[in-house]
């Protein structure tokens, strides 16, 4: 029962990834709202324009150690081959080398940005406020990383939460060069960049990371695509069964395997077995084994009779599916399972809604 447990999932170095991760591009989100609006000298009695410098400077400071984080945790957690290296040197990453290149220019930029305004009465105004607008560009490039290689990328929080900054940053910089001062030429180009960003960010995005297969054009490693327990390759397994009408109830009874590592350092966790209304069942997990014998998940195939999908969640032993057929008719499946190590027996029963 623990086996299962194990192998629910990632690390909490990867949950810490991703969290900081998504809280550097709110932040980074807030310190181009107040830059791009800086000029527009919105002040009161209560609200005077030196608290706007000073969080806007603490708001970048806390940016950078969020960013640290995000990235030492990357580093520290060994699921993919990202080294520290590869936080500051763009585009040699052996794991999505541009889209965590891209992270590494983010990076590089908000550095160029701080180093430079502690030394902005050496460097010189011209140049200083130069890099500094210059640094605005990380936002843009941070945003794409974040879409390009983060497991949320796809998630209907994660997309509300970009539409949300994608729209804040528009509106300031809609705000700046429609209230500011500035040759009209290039209010009309900032006017026209604020709005064919987003647009080409969005049809990027649509027609990239939401796609089926993004993770092996992205430059995913093949061993962690762990290509030999996609759905396909259970799907010639899969028994022809027609099932009654959704929802229904059922009992599992069935087998718990686990290979060794193969070369690329992955095992493999199989459950399979058969269902009290007919029709085989089998479930796969690969992923890399951890230090305390549970297994890391990389990919999951689940097949139950002419179904076939993956795991959408695993909680403890409670484990959620989504399948579909040939025809296009999808089955969510709620499965809770006994396992004996002992003996590789596996019981359970199946909720299908």
């Amino acid at each position: 029962m623990s086996m299962l447990l194990a192998a629910s999932g990632p690390s909490p170095l990867w949950y810490l990834t991703r969290g900081t991760g998504v809280v550097a591009l709110l932040l980074l989100t807030a310190v181009v709202v107040l830059g791009v609006t800086a000029s527009l000298r919105v002040s009161s009695e209560r609200w005077p324009r030196f608290l706007v410098a000073g969080l806007h400077r603490n708001l970048t400071l806390l940016a950078l150690a969020f960013l640290a984080v995000h990235i030492g945790t990357t580093v520290a957690d060994n699921y993919a081959p990202v080294s520290l290296k590869d936080a500051f040197i763009p585009f040699v990453s052996a794991y999505r080398p541009i889209w965590v290149g891209l992270g590494a220019v983010a990076f590089d930029l908000l550095l160029a940005l701080v180093a430079t305004s502690l030394l902005r009465a050496r460097v010189g105004v011209r140049l200083w406020r130069g890099l500094h607008w210059l640094a605005y560009v990380s936002w843009p490039v941070a945003l794409v990383h974040g879409l390009g290689t983060g497991s949320d990328a796809k998630t209907g929080w994660m997309i509300l939460l970009t539409v949300v900054c994608v729209g804040s940053v528009v509106l300031a910089v809609l705000a700046r060069v429609t209230v500011g001062r500035g040759p009209a030429k290039i209010r009309i180009a900032g006017a026209a960049a604020a709005l064919a960003a987003p647009l080409g960010i969005g049809l990027w995005y649509s027609g990239g990371p939401l796609q089926p297969g993004w993770a092996a054009r992205a430059g995913t490693p093949a061993a962690l695509l762990a290509s030999s327990a996609t759905p396909s390759s259970l799907a010639g397994q899969a028994v022809t069964q027609t099932f009654p009408q959704a929802p229904f109830d059922a009992t599992l009874d069935g087998r718990f395997t686990q290979t060794n590592s193969d070369a690329s350092g992955l095992v493999t966790v199989e459950i399979s077995g058969t269902a009290s209304l007919g029709g085989s069942f089998d479930l796969k997990l690969v992923g890399q084994p951890l230090q305390d014998g549970g297994v890391q998940m990389t990919e999951s195939s689940v097949a139950f009779g002419s179904y076939t999908g993956q795991i959408t969640s695993l909680q403890g032993t409670r484990v959620e599916v989504a399948l579909h057929d040939g025809s296009g008719t999808k089955l969510a499946l709620n499965l809770d399972l006994n396992i004996d190590q002992v003996t590789g027996n596996v019981t359970g029963s199946l909720h299908a809604q």
